[in-house]
Formats: C-alpha cells, structure tokens, sequence
C-alpha cells in the first residue's frame, strides 16, 4: 500500500504538468486564430478607407444620395447622361416630305415626343398628320386616329398610302374622352403614332351638357394642361408620337399690330410648352395644270424644335386628294442644288436628257424609279453633308467661345496677381 500511495503521488504532477502544456497549446492556437482574423478585418477595412478617402467628401454624399434614391424608385431612377447606354440619336418617323424631314434637322417628327400642328382652314394639317401615319404604318407600326372632328375622309387617307385595315379610329363625344382613351393607349406601349384632329374639337363634357350661350372659361385649356402633365411621362416609356393639330384665331387685343401675335391658337397655353416641335403650315399659292387648280403650294415653318435649330422653312406641294407630291420637291431641290440644270423656256436637263415643261419632268421622274432613287440619294448625301458642316462650324464656334471667356478669367486673375 506504502509503494502505490508513493507511485500515485509520483504520477500527479506529470499528468498536471501534461495537461498545463496542452492547455497552453490550446490558448496560443485560439489567440493566433484572434489575431488573424483582426487582421483581416483590418485590411478590408483599410481598403474601404483608402477607396473613401480616394473619393472627396462631395462625390461620398452624391453616392450615397444615388444609392437611396435607387433603393428607394427603383433602378433607372437617376442616371449619369453621358454614361447611360441610350442611344444618341434621336429616333424619328418621316414626315412624307423630303424638304420638310431636312429643315427638321434629324431627318422627321422625334419618338416620344408631343408635335403641334397648327394653321389656317385647308392648309394641309390632316394631310401631314396622315403621312406621319403612313410612314409609320411602313416600318411596321399601329397608328391611332383621333377624329374629334367627326371629318376623316377615308378616300384621301388610302389615296396618301394609309393602311385603313390596320389603322385605329376613334370619334368621341367629348374632350375627356378623347384624351382619356389616348392616354390609356399611350401606357399600353404598343402604338407608335397618336394624332388628335383637332384641339380645337376636344370639346369639355360641361360646356356639351350646358346651353348655348353660357360662359365657359378656360375649360378647355385646363383639360389640355391637365392631359398633358398625364401623358408627358408615357410619352417618353412607349416612345410614341402624340400629334396635335390645332386651328387659329385673330387675336382682337393687338388692336391693329403693335408687335404682337395676330393670331393664337387654341386651347391655351401648355400645348406650346409641352410640344417638342410646332409646325406652322399655310397655303402661299395654288399649283394649276391649264386653267385646272390641281393643288396648292404650302409653306411650313418650324417655329419650335428642340432637336435642331428652329425657324427653318420647306416648301412642297399638295395635290388634292393625293397628298404631298414627292416628285416636285425631287426637281425643286434638284435644281436648287444644281442636280438637274434649268434654262430659260422651261427646258430641264438631267444627264442626258432633256425635258421641255415641269409636267414632263414630272411624268419621267414618276414613271423611272431608278433615276428618281438616284437623284433622291444623292440630293440626301448633299443635304447630309451641309448640315455635317454646320455643326462643325457651331462646335468650332462654342470652342472659340470658351477658349476667349478662359483667357479672359486668366487675364483678370493675373491683373489681381
């Protein structure tokens, strides 16, 4: 008994002195996985705070201002301009008209975008509007046809090229109407073209449910402000066109003319300042073949353009009940830029060939596709390359405009010195 009470005092200390040492093995192995991770945990804190301090205090609250109003609207809410993946160019729609899609500057009416047309009685507007669907209703579109006028001619809009079977007609009762079917179209996404013919027929339901003679005052400019603010923001996600046509009225407070408008048009206004492009269009003469009138000459001026400058002008005709006569803006532009050469007695020359009187340049011209193609490419290329070099003179300009207001500032800043 005596030798195992000596061997198990023997035993006690090592066993302790084995577990002592595992125990320290233990603790050194848990404080190097501590530190370890601290320094982890410090180096990606080092890198976030070289990535901040990289950045000003002023770029760090623009991020974050960006960051919560993307969480907050949703992603597409603020964007940088020049970084985004839209595309520069504007798309358009033609107008039908070669001179008109040239004074425009980017070649016809924008998409998504409201248009206005305006002008006196038989100048042309429905005429126009309809070749907008035309040319639409080519690239594969759908078009709408708000007839608040209750006057479409069905005959004239086949005759222009319009696809009636595949073109939407409406004719409603009232104002609110009209405008609410145009705005549930629009948010569908799936038209491509929406003309309202006229402002002036949107007649407001209470001046229709009321009696003739009562006074109704800006009724009808409160329902187009009111639609306008509506469809301005589905305009620009469906990327239709939504055109306006809009009569005139004499303006009796000129009193004569002291250098204001002598005519206005009608429903207010917020058409003027919602549209993108206002076109004014008129009739400057008649087109007659003998003592026969066969059309009219038109005039449109663009009197507002947020895409190129505005105050252009394009002359074509209109043959009645046919539309805008391609042909004649062909030989007018021709000979404008010296593509078909004129000489006196009525004698046209193109190429090789001669061609006494306009009526018979025009018959060629319509029966020779080639040649008119030909010349409509190559009148396109000039006209391209003149409004190429106009905007290299304005960016030369704008240059030369910043480069002087520089030398200017370093100027007064070495006067100060």
């Amino acid at each position: 008994m005596a030798r195992l009470l000596r061997k198990s005092t023997y035993l006690r200390p090592s066993l302790f002195g084995q577990l002592q040492t595992t125990g320290g093995l233990l603790e050194a192995s848990s404080q190097l996985c501590l530190f370890s991770t601290k320094g982890k945990k410090k180096s990606k804190a080092d890198t976030s705070d070289c990535g901040e301090e990289n950045m000003s205090k002023k770029d760090l609250a623009l991020k974050l201002a960006m960051d919560q109003i993307t969480t907050s609207f949703g992603k597409g809410s603020i964007m940088w301009l020049g970084r985004g993946t839209a595309p520069k160019d504007v798309p358009v729609v033609s107008t039908g008209s070669f001179a008109l899609d040239v004074a425009l500057g980017i070649g016809g009416f924008p998409k998504g975008r409201v248009i206005e047309i305006y002008g006196p009685e038989a100048s042309g507007k429905t005429t126009l509007a309809l070749h907008v669907i035309a040319e639409a209703q080519k690239q594969g579109g759908y078009c709408v046809f708000v007839d608040a006028e209750h006057a479409l001619d069905p005959a004239l809009a086949k005759s222009i090229g319009v696809n009636a079977e595949n073109l939407l007609l409406s004719q409603p009762d009232c104002g609110e109407q009209a405008l609410s079917l145009v705005d549930t179209l629009i948010r569908s996404g799936s038209v491509d073209v929406v003309v309202v013919d006229s402002v002036a027929a949107l007649v407001p339901k209470a001046e229709l449910d009321g009696e003739m003679g009562d006074a109704h005052m800006a009724m009808q400019a409160r329902l187009m402000s009111q639609a306008l603010r509506k469809l301005s923001h589905s305009l620009s996600l469906s990327q239709t066109i939504l055109i306006f046509t809009n009569q005139v009225r004499a303006k009796l407070s000129t009193f004569g003319g002291f250098g204001g408008p002598q005519e206005v048009t009608c429903g207010g206004n917020a058409l003027k300042f919602y549209a993108s492009v206002r076109v004014n269009i008129k009739r400057i003469g008649l087109v007659k073949k003998g003592d026969e009138t066969i059309g009219s000459q038109v005039l449109v001026k663009i009197v507002k353009n947020k895409h190129a400058p505005p105050f252009r002008t394009a002359e074509f005709e209109l043959e009645f009940g046919k539309g805008i006569c391609r042909i004649a803006e062909l030989i007018d532009l021709g000979c404008k830029h010296k593509f078909i050469m004129k000489s006196g007695g009525g004698m046209f020359y193109i190429g090789d060939h001669t061609f006494k009187g306009r009526e018979t340049l025009k018959k060629f011209l319509s029966e020779n596709y080639t040649i008119r193609s030909e010349l409509e490419s190559k009148l396109r290329q000039k006209l391209m390359m003149e409004h190429a070099a106009e905007v290299e003179n304005e960016e030369v300009a704008a240059d030369d405009a910043t480069s002087s207001s520089a030398t200017d500032e370093e100027i007064v800043v070495a006067a100060e010195a």
